[in-house]
């Protein structure tokens, strides 16, 4: 029997069994779960981008930092480039493709950590971001797809989901944060895992 419910959920096993298959991928997850624990452990911060869905998973991570993840720990310096009133400002004074930009420049210093999300990994303010990144000598791991795009070649990590469809692609980005999180805490906060 196919419905579109079955097919959907047929396509995301698919797809997260594909990522579970390839070494070079899950490797690209630990090394990115290491630059944030490498981060959170030289007292720098982690900021966070994207648009649309990607915008509410940059969201989401930093929130799993500055709250709790599995349990009751300090705050985690960690925060989505997401405030309305600088977006309204930046892209009506220098334009949208400078939203994220102007925050990294604000609050990136060396040592940083951003978390560039594109599931097109063409975005041209996430783009600006990721070089806005680069000039202040922070880590950039980019949550990518559909091959990656201009993205890619620009971030220390790049994590491109082998797949040209949005929803499959942001549902194996959560996956990801998540996992990047855990390893995270693991590494840090250990007494909060039994194994």
């Amino acid at each position: 029997m196919s419905t579109p419910a079955i097919n959907a959920l047929k396509e995301a096993h698919d797809l997260l069994t594909s990522v579970l298959e390839d070494k070079n991928f899950t490797d690209k997850i630990e090394q990115a779960a290491k630059l944030l624990s490498s981060t959170i452990s030289s007292d720098h911060r982690v900021l966070s981008c994207g648009n649309g869905g990607s915008m509410c998973d940059a969201t989401h991570f930093a929130e799993e930092l500055t709250g709790r993840y599995r349990k009751d720990r300090r705050a985690l310096p960690a925060m989505s480039l997401a405030d309305p009133a600088h977006m309204s400002c930046v892209a009506n004074d220098f334009g949208y493709e400078y939203i994220f930009s102007r925050m990294v420049e604000s609050w990136g210093s060396k040592g940083d950590m951003l978390i560039a999300i594109s599931t097109s990994g063409n975005s041209p303010n996430v783009i600006n971001a990721v070089k806005a990144a680069k000039e202040k000598g922070m880590s950039v791991v980019g949550l990518l797809g559909k091959g990656g795009g201009k993205l890619e070649s620009m971030c220390d990590v790049s994590l491109v989901v082998p797949s040209q469809t949005t929803e499959r692609i942001q549902e194996i980005h959560i996956k990801i944060i998540h996992i990047m999180i855990e390893c995270m805490e693991r590494d840090i906060f250990p007494e909060h895992y039994s194994n």
